[in-house]
């Protein structure tokens, strides 16, 4: 387990949910998307609570000032002038979330196995590229009008640091002025690519954000996989 105390990485923080039934039996962490910070989706997890009793929910901030919100916060700035800046992003920014979910699971004394990543737009974009790469591989995935990040150079196999593969689900309105729908699309068939099991669902009306049909899929969805 990486040690936060003696690493050079950001140590993270932000809200968190004890689980309704008292005991913590899995760890849902949300990741926020740019320029919002942990807080933004730290209630997601009480309208979970009643599906996931034995849940405990944590919603870091992410690690740097974002560039376009001085009260917001960003995993690797945006700036849409540099083709790597979404691979070089979440490889940057990689080490201290993986550093902090290591500590979380270690707060609740639970193993690997026990976590599950919820992620919202460039949370989405950390939650597939961490997930993917953690060594046991999380009880599932989902993602929110987010991004499956790939190498701008079409040489670099990525197969290569795929580490597991949990189940996911995509999520995604089909009014997405940020990023498109099409995402979503463009994502699954890399992950079925990469023999990683995933589902979808587009919300029909739904601009850049989540209504509540998407959250009553996310939840049913990791309420199957969370025991």
């Amino acid at each position: 387990m990486a040690d936060q105390s003696t690493t050079n990485v950001p140590r993270l923080d932000g809200p968190r949910l004890a689980p309704a039934s008292g005991r913590a039996k899995n760890l849902i962490v949300f990741l926020h998307g740019y320029g919002a910070d942990g807080n933004d989706l730290i209630d997601i997890g009480r309208a979970w609570q009643q599906l996931l009793p034995d849940t405990a929910f944590v919603s870091p901030h992410a690690p740097r000032p974002c560039g376009q919100s001085p009260t917001g916060r960003e995993w690797f700035p945006l700036t849409f002038r540099d083709p790597n800046e979404r691979w070089d992003g979440v490889h940057a920014a990689a080490p201290a979330l993986e550093a902090f979910l290591d500590a979380e699971l270690a707060r609740h004394n639970l193993p690997p196995s026990a976590l599950a990543l919820v992620g919202f737009s460039q949370g989405t974009m950390m939650a597939l590229h961490v997930g993917l790469r953690r060594a046991v591989a999380p009880a599932a995935i989902v993602g929110y009008s987010g991004l499956l990040v790939l190498p701008p150079d079409e040489e670099t196999d990525i197969t290569l640091d795929i580490r597991s593969r949990p189940p996911v689900l995509l999520v995604h309105g089909d009014r997405d002025e940020l990023i498109p729908v099409q995402a979503l699309f463009m994502a699954a068939q890399a992950l079925s690519a990469l023999d990683v099991p995933v589902e979808w669902h587009v919300s029909p009306g739904v601009g850049h954000g989540i209504d509540q049909e998407g959250l009553r899929h996310g939840g049913e969805f990791l309420a199957r996989r969370l025991r």
